[in-house]
């Protein structure tokens, strides 16, 4: 028999952020991650997304052991402001047993009904910011410290507890030297002339901070088409500078700005952290922080996380002023692979971006909805 638990303090939490660490412990392609992150994460002292969100944890247990989580998750800016009616599920990981998935799944849907919502969907963050849909496809391929990992099982639960596709996400990667200079060098000057633009370097973290307000706004301008998209507030930019700019390299963020100096294109590259998290096991002390920092001065593969172009200037080859100023920090590097994060299958727009470089496809993941 399964029985849950609703988690009601710090040691129920770490419960609740440890179970993947045994469920995926023989799993060669599963990233940890870093457990007080992780814990940060959900506490609502630290994390400012529950000023616009409420969530609750729920562990499963079936003879004594734990053999599954989740979150529920209502966003009242969602609900409220842009009138999507939806309950969202995030972190929900279970052993293949189909009681498990059920009871689990049942608890969200009896959450949603009492709350008068419509539908829920997962496997989905508090924000667009979060981590995003199960894996369907590319489970022979190692993860990423800002994706879910799951047994492929997952897909065939969500199935048999009768939810349909919602979103379908691809994921792409493409060696470097796909990047043929002839794609963009002369663009990019001839972009820059046009619009009176000029790129922004940095090499030390520090000197990017007087900039992330406007880089926030910015995101929050270029992304407002998406479906479901949820403005970052100033409290969760505050939270996210202090979550992530520390494992970016700051020779990995790249600006664009006009004559007036206001920010009209970002974008933001990730060294590849998943092998250090591997080895990190979860723990910063006493040698996790050695495997990242080592791995975000040395990484041969880079993750491309976000660009953000201004509406007034997106179509217009802005994107050729930020590949020349990767392609110049790159090369001397000798970067190997690039890798993007999950991008919706019908964004057609973002597949016109990357055409040139000739990506693969290699990992498809989905979130579900079903009616409440």
């Amino acid at each position: 028999m399964v029985t849950l638990k609703e988690v009601q303090s710090k040691d129920g939490l770490k419960k609740f952020v440890k179970f993947p660490f045994a469920l995926y412990k023989d799993s060669p392609y599963w990233v940890p991650p870093i457990i007080k992150e992780e814990m940060d994460t959900f506490n609502k002292k630290v994390n400012p997304i529950f000023n616009d969100a409420d969530a609750r944890f729920f562990i499963a247990y079936k003879d004594g052991k734990i053999v599954g989580r989740i979150a529920a998750i209502i966003n009242w800016i969602e609900v409220n402001q842009q009138k999507i009616r939806k309950m969202r599920f995030g972190w929900f990981d279970f052993i293949d047993d189909p009681a498990v998935s059920e009871a689990l799944i049942n608890k969200v849907k009896e959450i949603g009904i009492s709350q008068q919502l419509e539908y829920m969907e997962g496997p989905v963050g508090f924000s667009n910011l979060d981590k995003v849909g199960v894996l369907i496809e590319g489970f022979e391929h190692i993860g990423t410290m800002i994706t879910w990992y799951n047994h492929p099982y997952y897909m065939e639960h969500y199935e048999r507890l009768g939810f349909v596709t919602e979103k379908t996400y691809h994921e792409n990667k493409f060696p470097f030297k796909n990047a043929d200079p002839k794609l963009f060098k002369k663009a990019n000057v001839l972009v820059k002339k046009r619009y009176g633009l000029r790129e922004i370097n940095f090499t030390k973290t520090e000197e990017i901070m007087p900039w992330t307000d406007k880089m926030f706004a910015l995101f929050n301008e270029s992304y407002a088409v998406l479906s479901s998209f949820v403005p970052v507030s100033d409290l969760q930019r505050d939270y996210f500078k202090k979550k992530y700019l520390g494992f970016i390299n700051p020779e990995y963020i790249k600006f664009v700005v006009n004559d007036a100096d206001d920010l009209v294109a970002f974008a933001i590259v990730m060294p590849s952290y998943s092998k250090a998290l591997q080895k990190a096991k979860g723990k910063l002390f006493p040698f996790g922080f050695t495997h990242l920092l080592k791995a975000k001065k040395h990484s041969k593969d880079v993750i491309f996380y976000l660009i953000g172009i201004h509406p007034e200037y997106q179509n217009k080859g802005v994107t050729a002023v930020i590949f020349n100023e990767f392609y110049e920090t790159f090369t001397p590097k000798n970067i190997k692979y690039c890798y993007r994060t999950p991008e919706l299958a019908d964004n057609v727009a973002i597949r016109q971006l990357w055409k040139n470089f000739d990506p693969v496809i290699y990992k498809k993941r989905r979130t579900y909805r079903k009616e409440l």
